[in-house]
């Protein structure tokens, strides 16, 4: 075993789990700013499909992105449990709405399975890994695949403010 992957081996992170239908997702606790209940959220004309519109975060202008359109699932009603996880990723600062997000766990890099023999490409674009934590399967996103950050040098920021 090299170096690096004893280092990988030992490397211990935290995720701020969410939930989209059934199933569970994890996202880096790195990115996550805070987590909020949904409030109003403004429409933009001629968004992007998956972008569901701006939230008024404490002054600022935070665009909040519709995950269940993203990865193709069924559209659901915002609840009472609905959460969106406001992110900050590359100095920019934008929302997850998900069903649900109620804790945040430590998982092992060695108890996450990289995803590239088992997902589809497009699922694979998204989903880095599968965490296992006892018998639960939980989806670990690439944020910034999902962003659209992947392979870019400078990111047009078209929601800084």
């Amino acid at each position: 075993m090299s170096q690096l992957d004893q280092k990988q081996n030992s490397t211990i992170d935290q995720y701020v789990i969410f939930r989209l239908q059934e199933e569970s997702y994890g996202v880096s606790i790195h990115y996550v700013e805070i987590i909020e209940k949904v409030s109003v959220i403004t429409r933009v004309p001629n968004a992007a499909p998956y972008i569901m519109g701006v939230i008024n975060l404490r002054g600022e202008i935070v665009p909040v992105v519709n995950l269940r359109q993203m990865f193709d699932l069924e559209e659901a009603s915002i609840t009472d449990e609905s959460r969106i996880i406001i992110l900050s990723v590359d100095d920019i600062i934008i929302g997850l709405m998900t069903d649900s997000s109620s804790e945040v766990l430590t998982i092992p890099q060695q108890d996450i399975e990289n995803s590239s023999g088992v997902l589809s490409d497009v699922e694979i674009s998204a989903i880095k890994g599968i965490g296992k934590v006892g018998e639960r399967m939980i989806m670990m996103l690439d944020i910034h695949k999902i962003l659209g950050f992947k392979n870019q040098e400078s990111t047009e920021r078209s929601f800084e403010h």
